[in-house]
């Protein structure tokens, strides 16, 4: 259960009292010692990171605890696999100028910070070189510029890193930036901080989202019920209280979600809290998160399982998201995965 202290503290102090040593997260959960070595390893290549808050809603006692799974670091990221890269998605490719992704058409990625609160041991932007793509605020005049050369261009999506760990004062400037170029109509905010610091939603943060001239969508991104506990799904249920969009996207992980009780019941849960799934990725092929893939046999499974019990609105679009591609590849009933 989690500690009702952290109900209590503002969220610039969550976000500062992380634990980063793996000796002090098993210690905390009362794990032994035996994974320490290969979790030592591995953080000098991708380092622990997780917020008190969210390692209270895992198990005591449970080395196979869904929430921390995916954050303690594990020997196996070590392991070399000729499929799985340091850039699986090409970015560096679609990198434009200081700041900007632009993969498709209609929309491009602003990466405002590579900070994020928690260190997902999948993530595919793990190697993402971020100190050499930070814009900075004299960066914008490019950025308008780069823009407006695009009139397709009609959607911002804010990420990272994670771009809720941004002050207030430094998200709104750059949302008033994005509102004055007329052609754009939505932005989108993707962010796992509401669900591992859900403090982080508010009242200044909801002022901010609903009073943008920009139609918003916020994007969490949780693969497991566990992570939404009353607490949580009370935050973000103020943000949909506001008529700001909030949906869902997951990665089917081995040992975390790869059931479809599991990912039935997180669809459940995040209606529970007005938010609607959206997509369930497929493991991006990101070096040093090669054990937490499934084959297609039992994602084409567990995906059916899903759709057999699920209405239509909950359940999540299953796609990869493919290098050089016009758009994310829907999976099922392909063999593209």
């Amino acid at each position: 259960m989690i500690n009702y202290l952290y109900q209590e503290q503002n969220w610039q102090s969550q976000l500062s009292d992380l634990i980063t040593d793996p000796a002090e997260l098993l210690n905390t959960l009362q794990l032994s010692n035996t994974l320490l070595q290969g979790a030592h390893l591995a953080t000098a290549s991708f380092k622990l990171r997780v917020p008190r808050a969210f390692v209270a809603k895992m198990q005591i006692g449970n080395p196979h605890d869904p929430l921390l799974l995916q954050v303690l670091p594990h020997h196996l990221e070590l392991e070399e696999h000729p499929e799985f890269v340091t850039d699986p998605l090409a970015e560096e490719q679609a990198n434009q100028q200081p700041g900007v992704l632009h993969k498709y058409k209609s929309r491009f990625l602003l990466t405002l910070t590579g900070a994020c609160a928690v260190h997902c041991r999948y993530c595919f932007r793990r190697h993402f070189p971020y100190q050499e793509n930070l814009p900075k605020q004299q960066d914008w005049p490019n950025i308008k510029q780069y823009i407006e050369s695009q009139p397709d261009i009609n959607e911002v999506i804010l990420s990272g890193g994670d771009p809720l760990t941004l002050s207030n004062r430094k998200l709104a400037e750059w949302i008033d930036h994005l509102s004055s170029i007329p052609q754009l109509k939505f932005l989108r905010i993707h962010s796992r901080v509401p669900i591992v610091i859900p403090n982080r939603v508010d009242e200044v943060l909801i002022s901010i989202l609903k009073n943008s001239r920009l139609r918003i969508i916020v994007v969490v991104h949780s693969n497991h019920a566990a992570e939404l506990d009353d607490f949580t799904c009370s935050k973000l249920s103020q943000l949909v209280d506001q008529k700001i969009i909030v949906l869902n996207q997951a990665v089917l992980l081995k040992g975390v979600n790869d059931s479809a009780k599991t990912l039935i019941d997180l669809s459940y849960r995040l209606f529970d809290a007005g938010v609607m799934p959206y997509y369930l990725h497929v493991l991006d092929k990101v070096k040093g998160a090669q054990h937490f893939d499934l084959d297609s046999s039992h994602i084409e499974h567990i995906y059916e399982d899903v759709l057999a019990n699920l209405p239509g609105y909950l359940v999540p679009k299953l796609v990869r998201e493919i290098a050089g591609e016009n758009n994310k590849t829907p999976l099922f009933g392909t063999t593209n995965y």
